[in-house]
């Protein structure tokens, strides 16, 4: 029976398990996003910080777990499209969550000055990736530089957004409509001049009317525990899907790029799209957009990833013209992403941003181009 079950599946099991480790998804990120917001407000970190490096490093354990599989099973392709791929589906799913918060647009109400620089810190990392694929193909031990830039180069970022949120030289004007990040206080607070100061009078009571009683009791260790736990649920579901991939590539003759950028890529970016959502739903705004941001910078660290897995040579060179066209869709998705914190549109078309038009639109673009 153990046999039986172990990989590689059949074409139908492993579209099978495509579909429920999907759904196993689903729940853990919910979970994740109720704790990922009570662990901000506990440890003082505040949910940019937070969301960016805990929460993004836990949503993308999936995606970490697939790069590394694929690479492993010399499917460099799937490995390279499946990192890229995840970040262009992830940037989307800020448009998704925005349809949850329909008081404003989502990115104008969580202004954060470590949002718009953690956008910066991607597009570098982006940037890199792309020049990598066109520089030198050279290894030092089976890995490329590029891979050891990348870690360094994400590592300075953090370092000085951290900066920068202890004097920040730049804050975002305070409208009606801005929830401000105060750790401490579960879900964000209303800006001054919100009207928030009754209780269920402002916009981040009304978002946290689901929000369960008690979920913030336990001790700080206990959360960290279960937060530990829903990350390990769904590094294991990034496991099995990795696996379920190759056979379809391998079976159906499928792209490696559409199967990465589309299936793979989809499912990687649930738990991102899910917990942003609820943290939407929970009035943690910051929480939710950092969680992406930070997903999509972790997930640049992929690359690097499958680069060490991948043991016939440089990742960055083995990437196609499908896996370099999904990396501009991705930069061009986040420059979007950045314009949309900068101008801060209140309201938009069809009741979202500018940018969650733009983004639905680019990715609509990329899937088309791949998929024809």
């Amino acid at each position: 029976m153990v046999e039986a079950m172990a990989p590689p599946w059949s074409l139908g099991w492993s579209i099978a398990i495509f579909v429920l480790v999907a759904a196993v998804t689903v729940v853990a990120s919910v979970r994740m996003a109720t704790l990922g917001d009570v662990l901000a407000d506990r440890t003082g970190w505040g949910e940019a910080v937070f969301g960016a490096v805990f929460f993004g490093l836990a949503t993308s354990l999936s995606g970490i777990v697939m790069t590394a599989v694929s690479a492993a099973a010399d499917q460099p392709g799937l490995a390279y499209s499946n990192a890229v791929g995840g970040i262009a589906a992830q940037t989307l799913a800020l448009a998704v969550a925005d349809f949850f918060h329909r008081r404003a647009n989502l990115e104008h109400a969580a202004a954060s000055s470590a949002n718009l620089l953690f956008c910066c810190l991607l597009i570098g990392m982006l940037s890199l990736a792309l020049m990598s694929g066109f520089g030198p193909d050279v290894t030092v031990l089976g890995v490329h530089p590029a891979s050891v830039v990348l870690v360094a180069f994400y590592a300075g970022g953090l370092r000085l957004i951290h900066h920068e949120g202890a004097h920040p030289m730049w804050r975002a004007v305070h409208t009606r409509e801005t929830v401000v990040d105060v750790p401490g206080a579960s879900g964000g607070a209303p800006a001054p001049g919100s009207g928030g100061g009754a209780a269920g009078s402002g916009p981040v009571d009304a978002l946290r009317a689901d929000t369960p009683a008690g979920e913030g009791a336990g001790s700080t260790a206990s959360l960290w525990a279960g937060f530990a736990v829903v990350g390990t649920v769904v590094a294991v579901g990034g496991w099995a899907l990795a696996e379920a991939a190759v056979v379809v590539v391998e079976s159906t003759g499928l792209s490696a790029g559409l199967v990465g950028a589309v299936a793979m890529g989809a499912v990687n970016a649930l738990p991102e799209t899910v917990a942003a959502v609820a943290a939407v739903r929970r009035g943690a705004m910051t929480l939710a957009v950092a969680a992406i941001i930070g997903g999509n910078s972790l997930d640049v660290l992929n690359l690097a990833v499958g680069d060490v897995f991948y043991r016939s040579g440089s990742l960055f060179h083995v990437a196609g013209t499908d896996e370099l066209f999904l990396t501009c869709g991705a930069l061009l998705m986040t420059v979007v992403l950045l314009a949309g914190l900068i101008v801060r549109q209140a309201r938009g078309w069809g009741r979202i941003g500018f940018e969650g038009v733009l983004l639905i639109a680019v990715y609509a673009g990329i899937v088309g181009v791949l998929a024809f």
